[in-house]
């Protein structure tokens, strides 16, 4: 059986794309409109795009803060959804859902921002997000990147005149920096991955 995900729809995310990938690598998708709706599903992503405070408005405006601090089954973040699961951002001083801990920073050492592009990732340890996952370049489009406070949350990073992390883990809450729905084949196998982590859930 399909496991079914919901996608948060907190008015700042691509979830057209996300909800394709998710659905080409094998899931029910449900369009998350209200807290409700994450009742009975097997696992959550959270998008996001554009400024952490717009995000986390959203996620407030719908009533979604304690559904997601409170959840049982897996959470994915993608891009400024990611940078939502630590403790702050110092975009706009924005508090997010401390389900990580660490702050979100501004790139410093860049030659550019924003950072969009196409980026090499380096694998820092093991994880479920990267099996069998094609090593290939990511697409990224960020200002930001979280520092977390416990090193070992880290699953992978990557570079952009300073290392930046890229992907992070902390039990069943995780996410990437990059956009999987926009990064070719490696994406879908991502998004296989938490497809098939939901899968797990009620076995």
């Amino acid at each position: 059986m399909r496991p079914t995900i919901a996608v948060v729809d907190h008015g700042a995310g691509n979830l057209v794309s996300i909800g394709q990938g998710l659905v080409r690598a094998g899931a029910e998708v449900v369009m998350a409109t209200e807290p409700s709706d994450l009742l009975g599903v097997d696992s959550v992503v959270l998008p996001g795009v554009g400024a952490t405070k717009t995000v986390m408005g959203g996620i407030d405006a719908a009533g979604f803060r304690e559904p997601l601090r409170a959840l049982d089954v897996p959470l994915f973040g993608i891009c400024v959804g990611m940078q939502a699961l630590f403790d702050a951002s110092e975009e706009d001083d924005a508090e997010c859902l401390g389900l990580i801990p660490g702050v979100v920073r501004r790139l410093r050492n860049t030659p550019s921002l924003p950072h969009i592009g196409w980026n090499d990732l380096w694998i820092e340890r093991t994880d479920p997000l990267f099996d069998s996952v094609p090593d290939e370049p990511v697409y990224f489009v960020h200002s930001y990147a979280p520092e977390p406070a416990d090193e070992s949350t880290i699953v992978a990073t990557s570079d952009h005149g300073e290392r930046f992390v890229a992907a992070v883990r902390s039990g069943s809450v995780s996410g990437t920096q990059f956009h999987p729905e926009r990064s070719g084949r490696v994406g879908l196998a991502i998004l296989a991955n938490v497809v098939a982590a939901a899968a797990r859930v009620n076995v």
